[in-house]
């Protein structure tokens, strides 16, 4: 098996397809739900690739049957660290979904499966919950089983769904973090912590988060679509 070998991209009506798969799984409440649960995979797991990336110790992820999560790192309370870290988690699934498609735009369709699988395998080590756990070998059985019980052509469908869900399920966290403060809730988000830790208002971070995620969608998109 070689990562590197570029792959053929599907036909365009196909990828096509696979955006409005991946839509009809983001945009209705009841799937979502389910679905978000890969979303909160990536969220978590920005959050703790960040953190050891800044020097900080990852001290263990949890996942919640909820969708909700959480990432325990040790380190300084205040500084750049920190801010990147909690920075991280709703912006991960947008980039990874354009990390992803940079990838399948250079038909670079192994390699992403099994880079995927190695992120979710590494993950794997640091959650501390058993929801956690059984969320992240499901979906890395999945990634495995894909990559290799099934030809190039099913390969290439599933990553392009993947990455199209990555890019346009990461837009829709920011805008239900942006109602539930708007009701009063989620008073520790990410936001209202970057917020106390920046003095910059939690409605500038939000606008960050939307920034990021729909600027992703765009590029990705232009990617995936090879406009």
């Amino acid at each position: 098996m070689d990562l590197f070998s570029p792959q053929e991209a599907p036909a365009t009506w196909l990828v096509v397809a696979t955006g409005v798969a991946a839509l009809a799984v983001t945009v209705p409440r009841r799937v979502w739900l389910l679905a978000r649960n890969a979303i909160t995979i990536a969220h978590e797991g920005g959050h703790g690739l960040v953190a050891l990336a800044a020097g900080r110790r990852l001290e263990a992820i949890r996942l919640h049957s909820d969708t909700s999560g959480l990432t325990v790192t040790r380190g300084r309370p205040t500084g750049l660290g920190v801010v990147l870290t909690l920075a991280a988690g709703y912006t991960a699934a947008p980039l990874l979904g354009l990390g992803g498609a940079a990838l399948l735009g250079a038909g670079r369709v192994t390699l992403l499966l099994w880079s995927a699988t190695a992120l979710l395998l590494a993950m794997l080590v640091m959650v501390r919950n058993a929801y956690g756990i059984l969320t992240v070998v499901l979906t890395g059985a999945l990634f495995v089983l894909v990559s290799w019980l099934t030809g190039p052509e099913v390969q290439a469908v599933f990553a392009y769904a993947v990455v199209w869900f990555l890019l346009l399920g990461g837009v829709r966290p920011p805008f239900e973090l942006q109602s539930k403060r708007r009701r009063g809730g989620a008073p520790d988000s990410d936001a209202d912590q970057l917020s106390r830790l920046t003095h910059v208002p939690a409605g500038v971070w939000l606008a960050f988060f939307h920034t990021v995620s729909l600027s992703c969608l765009i590029g990705g998109a232009t990617w995936l679509l090879a406009l």
